[in-house]
């Protein structure tokens, strides 16, 4: 019997669990992040955002919002209940310009298995795969962009967790976990890339 070309784990239903969460930015905070996590991150001057943080009292740890998947449940809806469960806040996913492997609607059948670039695309940017031993097996966490939806009346959140906006810069520092921190920051190299290419395209209209 032939062996897979690449090193293969197989996990039973009870050994792993997905979880969603989205960075959420809010355009309309009052502080600025032209300076940002300057010495970690670059820049990131795409006018002024807070992004939200939830403090856990139960651990004391500062995290970003996420929670497991339900069965039947898309990822995209999973992410938005969790944020706004944990959070209180609703939330709009964000279309990004994304570099992904997943083929898009267009695509042929049989289109080779390389990362293409596609604008408009809401779907996970960052997947964090976490090893929880051989009791537990695996949890993967699918990450997505999101913006505050004003629209939503602000709920409670569940009663462990404080939702705050903070700056940028100040959510990389507080961040409780250097993966978490990690996500945030590509989070932001995203949205900055996203509001320069509008900004630029934008200026060759005027022009």
């Amino acid at each position: 019997m032939a062996e897979s070309w690449w090193k293969s784990t197989l996990y039973p239903s009870d050994l792993f669990v997905e979880a969603c969460g989205a960075i959420v930015f809010d355009s309309l905070g009052s502080g600025s992040v032209s300076d940002a996590a300057s010495d970690s991150s670059g820049s990131f001057s795409a006018g002024e955002k807070k992004v939200c943080l939830l403090h856990d009292s139960q651990d004391d740890e500062w995290v970003l919002p996420k929670g497991r998947r339900n069965c039947s449940e898309t990822r995209q809806a999973a992410a938005k209940r969790e944020v706004r469960e944990e959070s209180g806040y609703g939330i709009v996913l964000r279309p990004l310009r994304l570099a992904t492997r997943a083929p898009g609607e267009t695509e042929p059948p049989d289109v080779g298995d390389v990362p293409r670039t596609y604008d408009g695309v809401v779907e996970p940017f960052m997947l964090d795969v976490r090893d929880r031993g051989p009791e537990l097996g695996v949890k993967l966490v699918w990450w997505f962009v999101a913006d505050r939806d004003d629209a939503v009346e602000e709920g409670e959140g569940e009663a462990r967790f404080k939702a705050v906006f903070v700056e940028c810069a100040t959510a990389v520092e507080r961040l409780t976990f250097r993966r978490d921190r990690e996500v945030l920051l590509r989070a932001m190299e995203l949205v900055q890339q996203q509001e320069q290419q509008q900004e630029e395209l934008e200026n060759g209209v005027r022009a």
